[in-house]
């Protein structure tokens, strides 16, 4: 055997001895591994003998050690051991995913979208944004301006202040009451364009109590208002 056949001998013994090492070091793919585990993930598992209809989405719970970390959002929004609090912890409780400062950059965003959708009469983006309850209400207002022929024109400047006011959990629902306090243009014109209320010149305050509500079951994320309350 020639030296090259023996170097060459010598490195394909040595490559193999390598990759079972690695092989045994390392392990193989079966193609049956479990995914990564993901801690804040909503469970759809299927218990045996449960059926279709009452399968629900339940989120997963946080782990008994990390109650400081679970409640650091809290506390820095709302006073420890004050009843708004106590209130967002139970919130956390059940949506460990919770947020009050992105919750309330969301409602900031709903509240304009919901007070500029009922001055144009636009059924189909309140349909997404308000319970059943409340949007049959603003459908009616709009059908009977409609009805009357009247036009409501609307600007709205911006928002304030927004605070959460109370939250609680109830019969499997988020529900949090935020106070707003808005700065709008507002003017309702009869079918004769004649000015009938409100003023079209001059920014108004408006004070709202608004509640949203999130079902803690749903894959959905979004909130819906389902009550309204006018502050004077």
């Amino acid at each position: 055997m020639g030296s090259n056949d023996f170097v060459t001998l010598f490195f394909l013994v040595a490559a193999v001895l390598i990759f079972l090492q690695l092989r045994s070091v390392l392990g193989r793919r079966t193609g049956n591994e479990k995914p990564p585990v993901d801690p804040f993930a909503r469970s759809t598992s299927n218990p045996a003998g449960s059926t279709e209809e009452d399968k629900v989405v339940t989120l997963a719970k946080r782990d008994d050690a990390e109650p400081e970390n679970r409640y650091a959002a809290i506390d820095a929004f709302a006073a420890p051991e004050t009843a708004l609090n106590t209130q967002l912890r139970q919130i956390a409780d059940v949506d460990p995913s919770f947020s009050p400062k992105e919750f309330l950059k969301g409602a900031r965003i709903a509240y304009e979208m919901i007070v500029m959708a009922f001055a144009a009469g636009d059924r189909k983006t309140l349909k997404g944004l308000l319970s059943r309850d409340v949007f049959e209400g603003f459908d009616a207002a709009i059908t009977e301006r409609e009805r009357r022929g009247e036009l409501l024109k609307s600007t709205f400047v911006g928002i304030d202040r927004a605070d959460i006011v109370s939250a609680s959990v109830k019969d499997n629902e988020e529900l949090l009451t935020v106070k707003i306090i808005s700065q709008l243009i507002s003017a309702t014109y009869d079918k004769n364009g004649e000015l009938i209320d409100g003023d079209a010149e001059n920014v108004g305050e408006v004070n709202d109590i608004w509640t949203f509500a999130r079902d803690i079951r749903s894959r959905d994320p979004n909130w819906k208002l389902i009550a309204t309350e006018s502050e004077q």
